[in-house]
């Protein structure tokens, strides 16, 4: 807060002293005026009467002129004075969600960590039955995938940013990679959402499959992180003309129209930092949209009645 507090001591300080100047700068033409007004008064009888018209005109030319002047050094001043606080919001929202990001992910890797661990010594130190060992060794792979999903995703994002992100552009099966994607998902034993697939057979594109196999499961935990019950989510495939379609849509809390144009911004999570109880890095959404313009398509965030959200993704077929 410092800063800000230096700024506004330097704000404070600019208008103090453009308002003393602009005291001195009409002082000085009054007293200008009251001087030629006393030597008009006794030399009128000896001025021509155009001198009087021009000695009047020059006077009011000179205070429209410190007034002008004055009013465009205000309204530079104020637009600067606006530009730099709109800055220092940004830097200071930037810093916090940063902080926010790097608490989260500690948080984030912490947990199927120790989980995996707590697994891993299960396993260890006592005997089980072997459906026990499935079912644990299904846990610990489920938070094992968790982590590889993080990490995956945080280089990710910082390729995206650096502008060293690269697709390998070739025609795939988008059918398959939608199906395959959502399968590697599966770990017998583990806990999924119920997932509806309703795609079109055999639906092609040209794109970077791992680009959209990594669309796919950030809108897919996107979902259900916001799920909280046992209801489904669905997903479809379907082709329009040269485009496909694709939809994620759920039941959960949906999003509200205030934040459906911030939610793809990098660190940004919906609710209040101090109330949210969901995991997220807030990369997910940012990571998905630039994948969208790679590819030339539009995402649509809309409302899943009667609750939930539905994003819905075009992209073209070439």
């Amino acid at each position: 807060m410092r800063p800000l507090v230096l700024f506004y001591l330097l704000v404070i300080y600019v208008l103090l002293q453009f308002s003393w100047w602009a005291y001195l700068l009409l002082e000085l033409n009054n007293e200008v005026v009251e001087q030629k007004t006393e030597l008009y008064e006794l030399q009128k009888d000896q001025m021509p009467a155009h001198e009087v018209d021009f000695f009047s005109k020059e006077l009011n030319q000179r205070t429209a002129m410190v007034v002008g002047e004055g009013l465009v050094f205000l309204a530079i001043l104020l637009i600067g004075i606006y530009i730099t606080r709109r800055s220092f919001n940004k830097e200071f929202a930037l810093a916090r969600q940063q902080k926010n990001f790097l608490l989260s992910i500690t948080h984030e890797f912490k947990s199927p960590l120790a989980a995996v661990k707590l697994n891993l010594q299960t396993l260890q130190k006592r005997e089980l039955e072997k459906e026990q060992r499935t079912s644990i060794i299904a846990k610990a792979l489920n938070e094992t995938e968790r982590i590889h999903n993080l990490i995956e995703n945080a280089l990710l994002a910082a390729r995206i940013e650096s502008h060293s992100f690269q697709m390998h552009v070739e025609e795939f099966n988008v059918t398959d990679c939608i199906s395959s994607t959502i399968q590697s998902r599966i770990i017998p034993g583990a806990e999924l959402k119920n997932i509806e697939l309703d795609l079109e057979d055999n639906l092609y594109m040209k794109g970077d499959a791992l680009a959209i196999s990594s669309l796919i499961l950030n809108l897919l935990e996107n979902a259900e992180k916001y799920t909280h019950d046992k209801s489904s989510i669905s997903i479809s495939l379907k082709q329009v003309k040269n485009h496909l379609i694709i939809e994620v849509a759920d039941h959960g809390i949906g999003i509200a129209d205030t934040e459906k144009t911030k939610i793809f911004e990098k660190f940004y999570r919906v609710g209040n930092e101090d109330t949210r109880n969901t995991k997220g890095t807030g990369l997910g959404l940012f990571i998905v949209k630039h994948i969208v313009d790679f590819h030339h398509g539009t995402i649509e965030v809309l409302d899943n009645l009667p609750n939930g959200t539905i994003f819905k993704v075009i992209l073209p077929v070439d």
